[in-house]
């Protein structure tokens, strides 16, 4: 693409302008998107800025760091459709805030382009790619620590993308084997209420990992994996005894472990094995006041050689974008009821503590005099 550049003496604030041309090679509705939809997004992100379009021409004219940012932001976009791929509305706004978060000097290393045509593997025409900074950075930790845990919300891809690296070491041949675990626990229902055999009553805990081979895989292959113990799927409980050598081991749902289900599951690590623990530590289905192996874990291993925390956040989720929005909206709720309890009253006392001193009442017990 080439350009006239934004004079570098002008000063923030002034009206600068750039044009771009756009290669014969790419058709206008790569870089535009149908009905003009990749073009949209980018005048609702920079409002200020008037960007027109004639032939193969774009210019843009406003203030000029904003002009300076479309300008790059178009040159990303040539960068990824330059490798065959095409950019998505999903793609433009994640580019436009990695952008924005290097002007902001909390800025990746990593320029859009490199996080959106990092290919991790191709199955049936699907390329499974990460499409967020952080997402790239925890694929960047498997491949560089033995063990990493990826802690974050729903739909940031922690266990889709730990599938791809493990699918892609094994036929790399990089390792044996793949052993997918969870821990069986009840999220509303018991399993001795559900109907069938132990192994039908496990199955649904471990069904998202087989829809997720299945995305990966021939699906013709996967019994063949599987009876051959290239591929295992198994509750967390079938690990205890075991070392696991020469494989890609994942722990999903980690959230769910016990401190103890937690040490035994680490301690399993064998030679030339990787570790992938994922989970969420706000959706935790453990009954009672049960501790979270994984909250734990954090406070333990955080700093030790070759153990690496990746953790997404809101911006990293990759589903419907409201999705993002609910693990915010929970968020601030969480931290609001949390000050809350930690409010004094008018009498001094917190709400957590009058908490306690209602069950000791409840116990029978006397509250301490002040």
């Amino acid at each position: 693409m080439t350009q006239t550049p934004t004079p570098q003496a002008a000063p923030r604030g002034a009206a600068a302008t750039a044009r771009f041309s756009v290669p014969v090679k790419h058709p206008m509705v790569t870089v535009l998107g149908s009905g003009d939809t990749l073009l949209r997004v980018i005048e609702n992100a920079f409002p200020t800025t008037d960007i027109h379009v004639r032939g193969n021409e774009i210019s843009a004219t406003g203030e000029a760091s904003e002009v300076e940012l479309v300008q790059r932001l178009f040159d990303e976009m040539m960068l990824v459709l330059r490798t065959g791929q095409p950019m998505t509305e999903d793609g433009v706004e994640r580019s436009i805030a990695m952008l924005r978060s290097a002007e902001g000097g909390s800025g990746p290393a990593e320029t859009p382009a490199q996080v959106l045509t990092q290919n991790i593997l191709s199955n049936r025409g699907r390329t499974i790619r990460p499409k967020t900074l952080n997402q790239k950075h925890y694929v960047d930790a498997i491949d560089h620590h033995t063990v990493v845990f990826g802690i974050g919300p729903a739909g940031t891809g922690k266990t889709y993308l730990a599938m791809a690296k493990a699918v892609q070491a094994l036929q790399s041949k990089q390792v044996n084997r793949i052993i997918l675990t969870r821990p069986a626990v009840e999220a509303g229902e018991r399993l001795g209420f559900l109907p069938g055999t132990l192994y039908e009553k496990i199955d649904p805990y471990l069904r998202p990992l087989y829809d997720a081979l299945h995305d990966m895989l021939d699906p013709d292959s996967i019994p063949r994996l599987m009876a051959a113990g290239t591929i295992e799927v198994a509750p967390l409980a079938y690990m205890r005894g075991r070392t696991l050598n020469d494989a890609f081991i994942i722990l999903d749902e980690a959230q769910n472990t016990s401190p103890e289900q937690m040490k035994m599951f680490l301690t399993r690590l064998g030679f030339d094995s990787k570790i992938v623990i994922t989970g969420d530590v706000t959706q935790v289905d453990l009954p009672g006041s049960s501790q979270s192996g994984l909250r734990q874990v954090q406070r333990i291993l955080e700093g030790v050689n070759d153990v690496h925390f990746s953790r997404l956040t809101s911006t990293d989720v990759v589903r419907h974008k409201l999705v993002g929005h609910i693990v915010d909206a929970y968020e601030r709720y969480d931290d609001s009821v949390e000050d809350r309890a930690h409010r004094p009253d008018h009498t001094g006392a917190s709400t957590a503590e009058r908490r306690s001193e209602r069950r000791d009442k409840g116990n029978g017990k006397q509250p301490p005099r002040p």
